[in-house]
């Protein structure tokens, strides 16, 4: 992966480049990738992705919520198992969004990449204002792909943003629909306050960071531990129950995800956890004892466990 566009070999330039922030990989995205690389294919070139860190929205919102569907480390891996061979993840920040179109196109299509051929989506904008769009491209002399918006079945737009909604009301079969594969979140396990150990449900604990915040309550869910930030396919899944959100019965400050793993017990701070919601149970409640929550706790697992017998992890 290449972080800068500046000073990259001859051997890596001339691909087929797709353009777009691709956050969520949804089924969109994937049928916009997958005609850049039939257009590699038929050219004989390599197909590559140009992106940004961190989300503009990050930049130009930064005291809204948090909203990615893919942080960075998971963006990578679904680019990955898309197919692409080269990716060009550039910083975005002010100097990065304040260049003009022009400068654009020179630094970074032109200069940079060597860019043979741009494939983009019908919204893509570029330069300072967004002031830059395809023809500006094409008269640079980079042939350019424009796919439009793609739908469903039901004629339904492929949106980023439906799907953060449908997250956020914990419809996380709807949102997986949209995307083509199964959401998932996924940060670095660290220590708790240790409740759920003295309740007999001992949890991995991780912050939700800078992806969206799905409802809160308890999910059944799959979770697979691996020793970094790459690599997951050799890492089991294994069946689990999550809480996500501020725990008002200890009044949290700060939204978490805590997971009890099922039949697990190995020493995993410090490791990677990938969370993989499959239902939404319940919202958060308060209990008046711990008794009450400790019950409603086992009935949580039991009804996981049944729902996660009859669903399997991608």
């Amino acid at each position: 992966m290449y972080e800068t566009c500046r000073d990259v070999p001859e051997s890596d330039k001339g691909a087929v480049i797709a353009i777009g922030n691709f956050d969520g990989l949804h089924r969109g995205h994937q049928l916009l990738l997958s005609r850049a690389a039939e257009i590699a294919a038929a050219q004989g070139r390599r197909f590559g992705v140009l992106t940004f860190e961190p989300h503009p929205h990050t930049l130009f919102q930064p005291d809204a919520p948090p909203n990615r569907l893919t942080p960075a480390a998971l963006k990578q891996t679904r680019l990955a198992e898309c197919g692409v061979d080269l990716l060009f993840s550039l910083p975005f920040d002010w100097d990065f969004a304040s260049q003009s179109a022009d400068k654009f196109i020179h630094n970074v299509l032109l200069s940079g990449l060597g860019a043979s051929h741009i494939v983009i989506g019908g919204d893509f904008r570029f330069g300072q204002l967004r002031a830059g769009g395809p023809e500006d491209i094409e008269k640079a002399g980079i042939p350019v792909t424009v796919l439009d918006k793609f739908c469903g079945d039901n004629q339904e737009v492929f949106s980023s943003s439906k799907i953060r909604q449908l997250l956020r009301r914990g419809d996380i079969a709807g949102a997986n629909e949209i995307l083509g594969w199964k959401w998932e979140l996924r940060g670095t396990i660290v220590g708790g306050d240790r409740r759920g150990r003295d309740l007999g449900f001992p949890t991995a604990n991780m912050a939700i960071g800078d992806a969206v915040h799905p409802a809160y309550g308890v999910y059944a869910v799959w979770a697979k531990i691996i020793d970094g930030k790459g690599g997951t396919h050799d890492s089991p899944w294994h069946p689990a129950a999550t809480n996500i959100g501020i725990r008002p019965m200890f009044e949290v400050q700060t939204a978490q995800v805590e997971t009890f793993i099922f039949d697990f017990n190995e020493e995993i701070y410090g490791k990677t956890l990938c969370v993989q919601p499959v239902q939404h149970l319940r919202g958060e409640a308060k209990f008046n004892t711990l008794a009450d929550l400790t019950r409603q706790m086992e009935k949580d697992c039991a009804l996981a466990r049944k729902i996660l017998s009859q669903n399997s992890p991608s």
